[in-house]
């Protein structure tokens, strides 16, 4: 049933990205909606950290029926929310401007709008996870079914008068729509008096965690806003725009990973002690993931380029065809590293942030190094700048050639650590966890 309900709201959600997008958006700024995006997300790091650090204890407090103190943590998450909110948008007041210059964008009523849909995409995760450990999947389902019309809804009214605004606006309205829907079905576990749950020891015992959220969530937020931010920067507004495209298709190939990091969390919370037993269900649900999207990128091998050719200005995007399957290739092999980390967090393991952390700091290091070597000339010997010029980032084929490598080399390192955990017999020779 769930699969079914994510699966008929993908539909409307393809249809937005693949038509109704397109349609407005010009292809000289459609390329500025993934960076734009991350700029957002970056933003929003410490409200999804928050939402993030509080994971394991909204499940605690759900299967223990302590309804009152989850009521006072998501009141807590609301309070944070419109903190960091007040703060953010501050700080975009002086930064945005010329992070819109950069990506070649001059829309200024973007600043507020593309914060707000951010913020409420972060903090809605609070309340569907709270669905989801009270087995309320029969809500969750309805909800979101629901909320794809309502995102389809309102980018038709919204995007006529200013497309790249409009569609924000059609961003916010599903998760604010969520949070509102989730809360209207929690209300008979809500409508009991909030209990004190913050005291010395709650605080001490989640600021560590929250801290570490926080490194592993800026690193992150980091490394895609790089990522997205050279694609429109550095290539031409074509080429960003048909990656935009591209990834709507390769979109396709998340469409089961999605259903099942949804249930695999709590089975992966009940395997904990039993690396092996956990590394199994990794293992499982990453083939299950990567022959999906196999399947679906031998499809689209076929049918990508007719199907680019009849959306609006198809015809300059149908000569990246070649990219999809590319791309969902990319989204599968990234599904063990997500399905890693998700295993290791609801264990409360975060070992792997001494090599993941690293990786998503140098791999955007990289990226600008290897763009933006010309900051630098006259600093940095001949020989240095004429080898990064003979490997600069100057195509899309170029970009994902990048991609593909950190995305290789991230799965590589989760095997590695899965064999080495897996190896382990003894406590005592089990690597150190970060201290929670």
């Amino acid at each position: 049933m769930l699969f079914c309900a994510c699966r008929a709201a993908d539909v409307l959600n393809a249809f937005v990205g693949l038509w109704l997008v397109p349609k407005y958006v010009d292809p000289s700024e459609l390329g500025a909606v993934m960076p734009l995006t991350s700029f957002a997300n970056f933003f929003a790091i410490p409200v999804a950290v928050f939402a993030n650090t509080f994971r394991n204890e909204l499940t605690s407090l759900s299967v223990n029926h302590e309804f009152g103190k989850l009521k006072t943590l998501m009141r807590g998450v609301f309070i944070a929310t419109a903190i960091f909110l007040f703060l953010a948008i501050i700080v975009a007041r002086f930064t945005l401007p010329l992070f819109l210059e950069r990506i070649r964008i001059v829309e200024g009523s973007l600043g507020l709008i593309i914060i707000a849909a951010s913020f409420v995409s972060a903090v809605g995760p609070v309340y569907s996870n709270a669905l989801q450990t009270l087995k309320k999947f029969k809500e969750y389902s309805l909800i979101n079914m629901i909320s794809a019309p309502v995102r389809l809804l309102t980018m038709l009214v919204a995007m006529p008068f200013r497309a790249l605004t409009g569609y924000f606006v059609g961003q916010a309205s599903v998760p604010a729509f969520s949070i509102a829907a989730s809360v209207f079905s929690l209300r008979k576990e809500l409508s009991i008096p909030a209990e004190q749950y913050w005291n010395r020891n709650t605080f001490k015992k989640f600021t560590s965690l929250f801290m570490v959220f926080l490194v592993w969530g800026g690193t992150t937020g980091f490394y895609g806003l790089v990522e997205s931010t050279i694609i429109r920067q550095r290539l031409p507004d074509l080429d960003s725009a048909g990656f935009y495209m591209t990834t709507r298709f390769s979109e396709i190939a998340t469409y089961l990973y999605g259903a099942l990091i949804f249930t695999f969390f709590p089975f992966a919370a009940e395997l904990a002690k039993d690396r092996k037993a956990q590394n199994k269900l990794i293992i499982k649900a990453t083939y299950a993931n990567i022959a999906f999207c196999l399947a679906t990128a031998l499809v689209l091998c076929f049918i990508a380029k007719p199907v680019l050719t009849i959306l609006p200005h198809g015809e300059q995007y149908a000569e990246y065809w070649w990219a999809v399957p590319w791309m969902i290739a990319i989204t599968g092999l990234s599904s063990l590293y997500g399905f890693y980390t998700t295993a290791e967090t609801a264990a409360s393991r975060f070992s792997f942030l001494g090599w993941a952390i690293p990786l998503d700091l140098a791999y955007p290091v990289l990226l600008l190094a290897v763009t933006g070597h010309g900051y630098f000339a006259g600093f940095l010997p001949n020989s240095w700048t004429d080898f990064l010029t003979t490997h600069n980032i100057y195509s899309l084929r170029t970009m994902l050639w990048w991609m593909t490598a950190i995305t290789f080399i991230k799965s590589v390192a989760c095997l590695s650590a899965m064999i080495i955990h897996g190896t382990c017999r003894h406590p005592d020779r089990m690597p150190k966890e970060i201290p929670i």
